[in-house]
């Protein structure tokens, strides 16, 4: 049973460190879950020029600064892990307090929904999820493991050994690492909509990797969306409802407790 837990934490922290290596690289900077994020509109915004005056770059620093300023956000999209080789499909929402609450899975096999409310780390996991991350094991410990955990709510303590890298991947501050220390040479592109918001279109050139950055041109200057092509760290990342309640609480009904089993 630990070799579950571990796997899922390990799964947790590749998401963590992917979404935190995306905005280092370029290092400029809907409601339903699972969903990748959405392409922006081709369709130009016809409003006054956003930012006029501004280089790429000095837009770049001011989404930083709004993004890293929030108290919470939505995470939705696809980061690459690379212990496996597979690709992490994440829709998360996080803040500043610690909490979180969402659904992952990798490589398109089955779903894992986690949820962290104070010092507790709640996740479940499907039949397909155990079964993919169990690839290797005796054929009866993963029978076992799948009567045991599937479709059940399970808790461990976020201060615990196997939860650790999990709480820190729920902490807003933590997982946009230095996101606010930019010094972009981004260059300005069009103007489009992210999800029906106005926004403006930066590339980012880091060597041969190449990324395009969407910032909102109405309100705070936040940013919407990260397309990477990078062969290190490919995919999309899609950020919305900025300073928005994270919907994190305790599952009802029965939990089984991890560290009370010794998983």
């Amino acid at each position: 049973m630990r070799r579950t837990a571990l796997a899922t934490v390990c799964l947790t922290a590749a998401t963590a460190l992917a979404l935190t290596g995306c905005q280092s690289s370029k290092d400029k900077t809907d409601n339903d879950p699972g969903k990748a994020a959405s392409t922006p509109s081709s369709t130009p915004s016809k409003a006054k020029e956003p930012f006029a005056g501004l280089t790429g770059g000095e837009i770049a620093e001011r989404a930083a600064e709004a993004t890293t300023g929030a108290s919470s956000v939505r995470v939705k999209g696809d980061v690459p892990d690379e212990a496996s080789g597979s690709t992490i499909t994440m829709d998360m929402a996080l803040n500043k307090k610690g909490d979180c609450a969402g659904t992952m899975s990798v490589g398109g096999q089955g779903k894992a929904d986690l949820i962290k409310v104070g010092d507790t780390v709640y996740m479940k996991y499907d039949e397909a999820f155990l079964r993919a991350q169990s690839k290797g094991e005796k054929k009866s410990d993963v029978d076992a493991a799948v009567a045991l955990l599937a479709g059940k709510w399970t808790k461990m303590s976020a201060k615990g050994e196997d939860a650790k890298e999990i709480a820190g991947f729920c902490d807003l501050d933590t997982v946009l690492g230095d996101a606010d220390d930019v010094h972009s040479d981004a260059s300005r592109g069009k103007t489009t909509t992210v999800n029906g918001t106005p926004a403006i279109v930066l590339h980012e050139r880091d060597g041969k990797e190449r990324y395009t950055l969407y910032v909102a041109t109405e309100g705070e200057p936040y940013l919407l969306q990260v397309d990477s092509t990078s062969t290190t760290d490919p995919g999309t990342l899609a950020f919305s409802e900025y300073d928005e309640p994270v919907p994190a609480k305790k599952p009802s009904g029965e939990i089984l407790d991890l560290d009370a089993l010794g998983a």
